[in-house]
């Protein structure tokens, strides 16, 4: 009696701990023709980056927004440090529904790793990124604080992961691309908090 009732309070703690982590990470659908993506969001570590893509998916800022790049072994010759990754957002410099820059959120201090089915923001210089995103595969840890793929070493702001459909990832990254673009682009049918 006493180990089933250990067991009943053991299984019900690691439901609410779960449950607890999901109600601070939120989890959003993503769907494009290739498929759907859901990403868990990592508010918890990197709440800056996390309530600034949240915002541009509950205003529907990114109704327009498609995956337009992708970076691969046979279209970054010219780069020492290959990454593997795609791509999306608004796609437009300046873009009319685009949001202020935000801070940078270090991997340093977030702990969040570009391993494969990372979600990190594209930028410039630290603390220019907006509403630009894209997805690692495989792991990228070049990307990270200290890395060599960004000559300021400062490294990209990791956010969440995806959780279910790195096969359409897959697919997007394997597209027809002219260079780095994609020919024609991937729209984003939807993007959703679930």
């Amino acid at each position: 009696m006493k180990k089933q009732s250990f067991r009943i309070l053991f299984l019900l703690n690691i439901f609410f701990l779960s449950s607890a982590v999901v109600g601070r990470n939120p989890q959003i659908e993503l769907q494009t023709e290739f498929g759907t993506i859901r990403i868990v969001l990592f508010a918890d570590k990197a709440p800056k980056t996390v309530a600034n893509f949240l915002r541009y998916i509950e205003e529907n800022r990114l109704e327009e927004a498609t995956f337009y790049r992708v970076v691969r072994d046979d279209n970054q010759q010219n780069n020492a440090i290959k990454i593997d990754v795609i791509q999306g957002g608004l796609y437009e410099d300046n873009h009319p529904k685009m949001l202020a820059a935000i801070e940078h959120e270090q991997t340093l201090k977030s702990g969040i790793k570009h391993l494969d089915g990372t979600i990190s923001m594209a930028r410039n210089e630290p603390g220019t990124a907006t509403s630009e995103f894209f997805i690692c595969i495989g792991d990228q840890p070049s990307l990270d604080f200290g890395g060599k793929r960004n000559g300021d070493g400062a490294g990209f702001a990791a956010f969440g992961k995806v959780i279910r459909g790195m096969d359409a990832v897959r697919k997007i990254h394997e597209a027809h691309a002219d260079g780095q673009y994609l020919n024609p682009r991937i729209k984003i049918k939807f993007l959703r908090k679930n």
